[in-house]
């Protein structure tokens, strides 16, 4: 059954930690070749597992010895129907490894055995391109789509789901709908450009309190994720009514823009040092924030600073 589903402890004063740039850590430091950047092809081995495991397990111990929380994403950023034709799965197969997933992560906390909370969150993530928004659906499309997953994972031991990575307001609002029509707990992490807004252009404030108007304030909560700090700090600093919903960031190692992450070739990983003191800045300008993590170009030593500065 899930521990928290119905009590997010995160929603609370208390630090937690997430895991870092999954994708990136797999493809650059593990030699891992990720079709279509989808962490949930590893699901498909004893290996893939395997390796998934000791990525996470080394997040716990991270967690454990900052006495802190913990948020796994499951690696299912990219196992939605469209992205799963890609992968060349059916429908059938995709919904399994989706509960494989959670699955692997309820085994891990439990031999975790963890003092604080350690949360499982089931990632979703964007229809079509993290970094672009493409052809963007109506909220109606967009609930359609999104609650084949949040369907699924209502029925497993996910605390919550987290949709990452979204670059425009109504897939937010459609992913928000699915999770409360599916009874389980939704965060929405936007995506901004250098400028701190959305590859759409609309400023995140505004994001913010479209997709809360528009969904009848369900999302237990608002994050931002692969950006670097220096993309959103002024838009924290100017604030405003919606910053009161904003509880989690899980930023990039590198402050290169997407269109230019996307054509690199080598891994930027920026300084992991530095990148703790910034994030604890942010906690200190926006106390409500609780969720702290990486993404592309993050690892372990990037959370490690991160847990460390902002305890």
């Amino acid at each position: 059954m899930p521990l928290y589903r119905n009590a997010l402890p995160q929603l609370g004063e208390d630090l937690f930690i997430t895991d870092g740039g999954l994708e990136t850590v797999m493809i650059f430091h593990e030699g891992i070749e990720l079709p279509h950047f989808a962490a949930i092809d590893m699901m498909r081995t004893q290996e893939g597992r395997e390796k998934l495991r000791d990525y996470f397990r080394q997040y716990a111990d991270i967690a454990a010895r900052h006495d802190c929380g913990l948020i796994v994403e499951c690696p299912t950023w990219r196992a939605s129907p469209d992205w799963g034709a890609k992968l060349g799965y059916d429908k059938t197969e995709l919904e399994a490894l989706n509960k494989a997933a959670v699955a692997l992560m309820a085994d891990l906390r439990v031999a975790a055995s963890m003092q604080k909370p350690f949360v499982i969150s089931a990632s979703i993530g964007p229809r079509g391109d993290g970094y672009d928004p493409g052809e963007v659906m109506s909220p109606q499309e967009a609930e359609a789509y999104h609650s084949f997953q949040t369907d699924i994972f209502a029925a497993t031991e996910a605390d919550m789901v987290t949709a990452m990575t979204i670059t425009n307001t109504p897939e937010a609002i459609g992913v928000a709908r699915a999770a409360s029509a599916a009874k389980i707990p939704a965060a929405i992490s936007f995506t901004v450009e250098t400028d701190g807004r959305l590859p759409t252009g609309q400023p995140l404030g505004e994001a913010i309190m479209e997709t809360d108007l528009e969904s009848g304030a369900s999302p237990a909560y608002y994050m931002i994720n692969c950006a670097h700090p220096t993309h959103f700090a002024h838009v924290l600093e100017e604030g405003g009514p919606w910053i009161e919903r904003l509880k989690g960031l899980r930023v990039n190692a590198s402050k290169c823009s997407h269109a230019e992450l996307d054509e690199a070739e080598a891994l930027d990983d920026g300084d992991p040092h530095k990148l703790g003191l910034e994030n604890a800045a942010l906690r200190r300008l926006v106390p409500g924030l609780t969720v702290l993590g990486g993404c592309c170009g993050t690892d372990h030593r990037h959370i490690e600073e991160i847990a460390k500065a902002a305890a």
